[in-house]
């Protein structure tokens, strides 16, 4: 009997692996977002409510919102589609096309916002055939330092998240299932909407989840494409911009700016744990 108690017991090691772990989360995670939320409101909820509906704040909540959507909507149906030809079908690039869509993960973002402008910039390759559209429609579409630049900057640091979260799941699901319904004579969407869809869907949400989480706290390659507070920012911008005014009060809306992407993010864990958990009860 006292040997078995001697086994129940907990080692030593682990004891202090969950300690390290444990201080680990509190100083790196929990103590500076709490830091967040009293310096934003350690001045007053006047103060506090002002900074969130400030015109900058606001122009900056609504850009951000518009490129997160964009870029949610284009990297859903793309990493659907690129997921679905690299996993069902055999081809020639298969190998290329699966390396292609990680490259935003080994790019540094300021580096991706840069070759936007060298792309697009006054300088760029495709500035005259963007002129020519321009002048054929009336139009006066620019795609660096407006909002579109900050919609393509987000769409391709967050281009790999649904997709790397779709494939591995269906290469684990096969080709069995599809080749036996289209046998029976079902069609191509019917069989991704019946057959495929059922296993994928908690993979794909949180392929959704995690790129919506990317693309509201972008920085880096939108700082390179945007250019007029109160225009182009996003709130990762905004914060940056009140913060190095330097002023006490400024230093304080910035908090207050970033509590909105912290509550944002409380939700998006929120989220994700949700659907972790359903998807793994789906599993059972």
């Amino acid at each position: 009997m006292n040997s078995q108690k001697k086994k129940d017991k907990p080692g030593i090691v682990p004891v202090v692996l969950i300690i390290i772990g444990a201080a680990f989360f509190v100083i790196m995670l929990i103590l500076p977002l709490a830091a967040v939320i009293y310096r934003s409101l350690r001045s007053g909820l006047a103060l506090y409510v002002s900074a969130i509906t400030a015109s900058n704040t606001l122009s900056a909540l609504k850009v951000t919102l518009i490129a997160a959507g964009i870029a949610l909507a284009v990297n859903t149906f793309f990493g659907l589609c690129a997921s679905w030809l690299i996993t069902k079908f055999d081809f020639r690039g298969r190998q290329v096309l699966s390396t292609l869509i990680d490259i935003p993960f080994s790019i540094s973002p300021v580096i991706a916002g840069l070759a936007f402008i060298m792309t697009f910039g006054r300088m760029g390759w495709a500035t005259p055939l963007i002129e020519r559209i321009n002048d054929l429609l009336g139009t006066d579409i620019s795609l660096v330092f407006s909002v579109p630049g900050v919609v393509l900057a987000t769409i391709f640091v967050t281009f790999p998240f649904v997709s790397r979260e779709l494939i591995p799941v269906m290469q684990a699901q096969g080709n069995a299932e599809e080749e036996a319904a289209a046998m029976m004579g079902a069609k191509g969407f019917t069989i991704f909407r019946k057959v495929t869809f059922p296993h994928i869907r908690w993979a794909l949400l949180y392929g959704i989840i995690l790129c919506t989480a990317r693309a509201l706290g972008e920085f880096g390659a939108v700082y390179a494409v945007s250019k007029a507070r109160g225009k182009t920012f996003t709130l990762p911008l905004e914060v940056d911009a009140l913060y190095m005014a330097g002023s006490a009060d400024s230093i304080t809306q910035a908090f207050a700016v970033s509590s909105i992407l912290v509550i944002m993010a409380i939700v998006i864990l929120i989220l994700k744990q949700i659907v972790e958990y359903r998807g793994k009860s789906g599993n059972h």
